[in-house]
């Protein structure tokens, strides 16, 4: 890709979103000229439909991630040989040195994730590890502060960047000191075509990596990304795993979180034969489900998380402390209300059959009262439904079109309650869910929110679902209000 001198450069920001607002705001103080461009914002210079024929004349598009590489202005842009870059893209050239501290004089490494489900629970743990060990690391990128701005801050010892998807297609010089990939399942095929085009930008985060590469030794795809990948000469594969682990690998020992990874320097002559404690699941209990079981999906993020750490060279004990004190964001497995002897749980935020799968598992076998359903985004839910379908007490659907779930339960789960909400009346679904939920549900079972499925349809967001269905929840009774 051809280099571009900003100073002299006359850029396109692409997308008026939080993102590109940001780049904009930043260029105009480094680049000679910049013009925005958004179908809809009020305050873009221009429409795309302004910009036929001319995407030539600028020098550098900058775009944001909410524009697919369809979008008119970046299909023009490329046939053009006109750069694109993402907004990581631009953090990663413009970021500046630190001003105090060991690596005073030189730019805040990055510690990046990024995967189908997961990032933002491993991306905090990793955030309070490393803050237990004494450093100023905000979480920032696809959560939190833009990671533009945060890129020019000289405070920071270290960035721990969430990266989706969208954000990596465009990202090209990146060199991270240790990136993971937590797992790859079908999702955003909207926006990148297929699933290897979705697999293939995930996998970007692993180009240039200077320390480690960490994969999800149960997710082949993901190793398959690390070695595709071109890495600095060193860097090494790191696996974590639900299992015992083998070498260069954490993993579970009993109910032990071990690393067999950065235990020892590379030379230590007993390297091979000895491991280090990073946490326990005691460590995590307060991440755990009603019961108290502690989800495998925690664990493993748990795991990736201690692996970046530890390829930064945190210790083991700001790990479990940094675990211990991690606190989850609203709407992932939160217990929201507890009403005649019924948990109400709160997972909005599984917007995808594989994150529905991994909150499902959290539960006993016949106890979840599952609402779910909203915008499948073309997923299908056979798998989902196949492999869940011991778990469910009954299932209440919302969504306009309910019939994908509908159609996955019919087949595989035919003898399970399923009730549909009628969406006519968007302002009232989530009551009428609760109402229809609460009618289905058992003293001892879970309602759980994890709708596999964007919220788009009938919400504005997943956090709009998630505090809508904690509010009903709440209202059911006297004994509501417990939280996780």
């Amino acid at each position: 890709m051809p280099d571009v001198a900003l100073p002299g450069a006359r850029v396109l920001v692409a997308g008026l979103g939080a993102s590109g607002r940001a780049c904009a705001r930043v260029l105009a103080d480094v680049a000679r000229e910049v013009v925005t461009v958004d179908d809809r914002a009020q305050d873009a210079d221009v429409r795309p439909a302004d910009l036929a024929g001319q995407v030539e004349s600028f020098d550098l598009v900058v775009t944001s991630p909410g524009l697919p590489p369809t979008h008119p202005v970046l299909v023009e842009a490329v046939a053009a040989g006109v750069p694109v870059w993402s907004e990581v893209e631009l953090a990663w050239r413009l970021r500046v040195p630190r001003a105090t501290g060991p690596g005073a004089g030189t730019p805040a490494p990055w510690l990046a994730v990024t995967g189908t489900n997961g990032k933002t629970t491993t991306v905090g743990m990793l955030a309070s590890m490393l803050e237990a060990a004494g450093l100023r690391a905000p979480a920032v990128g696809n959560i939190g502060p833009s990671v533009l701005e945060a890129a020019l801050d000289p405070a920071n010892d270290v960035l721990v960047v969430e990266l989706s998807s969208f954000q990596l297609h465009f990202t090209h010089t990146m060199s991270v000191l240790a990136g993971a990939v937590l797992n790859v399942a079908p999702d955003h095929l909207d926006w990148h075509g297929t699933l290897d085009a979705y697999a293939a930008a995930k996998g970007r985060v692993y180009e240039r990596a200077q320390v480690a590469c960490v994969y999800n030794v149960a997710d082949p795809r993901t190793e398959a990304l690390v070695r595709e990948a071109d890495v600095v000469e060193g860097a090494r594969a790191v696996g974590f795993t639900l299992g015992a682990p083998r070498r260069s690998e954490l993993g579970l020992v009993e109910d032990v979180l071990v690393d067999r990874a950065f235990h020892l320097p590379a030379d230590a002559p007993d390297r091979h034969a000895s491991a280090a404690e990073v946490g326990t699941l005691a460590d995590l209990a307060h991440l755990g489900a009603p019961d108290g079981t502690v989800p495998p999906h925690v664990v493993a993020d748990a795991l990736a998380a201690a692996a970046l750490a530890r390829a930064a060279g945190v210790d083991a004990r700001a790990v479990r402390d940094g675990l211990r004190a991690y606190a989850p964001g609203g709407h992932r497995i939160e217990q929201v209300a507890l009403s005649g002897g019924v948990a109400w749980v709160d997972d909005s935020k599984a917007t995808n059959a594989h994150a529905a799968a991994a909150s499902l598992g959290a539960f006993p076998a016949g106890t979840v009262v599952w609402v779910a359903g909203g915008l499948a985004k073309g997923a299908l839910l056979d798998d989902l439904v196949r492999a869940r379908a011991d778990r469910l007490r009954a299932v209440v659907l919302v969504g306009v079109d309910p019939e994908p779930f509908a159609g996955a339960l019919a087949r595989h789960a035919p003898d399970i309650p399923v009730e549909r909400v009628d969406p006519g009346d968007t302002g009232t679904v989530m009551q009428r869910a609760v109402r229809a939920a609460r009618a289905l549900a058992r003293p001892g079972d879970t309602v759980l929110l994890a709708p596999a499925a964007a919220s788009m349809d009938q919400f504005r967001s997943y956090a709009e679902r998630g505090d809508t269905f904690a509010e009903e929840a709440r209202a059911l009774g006297p004994d509501t209000g417990r939280h996780a």
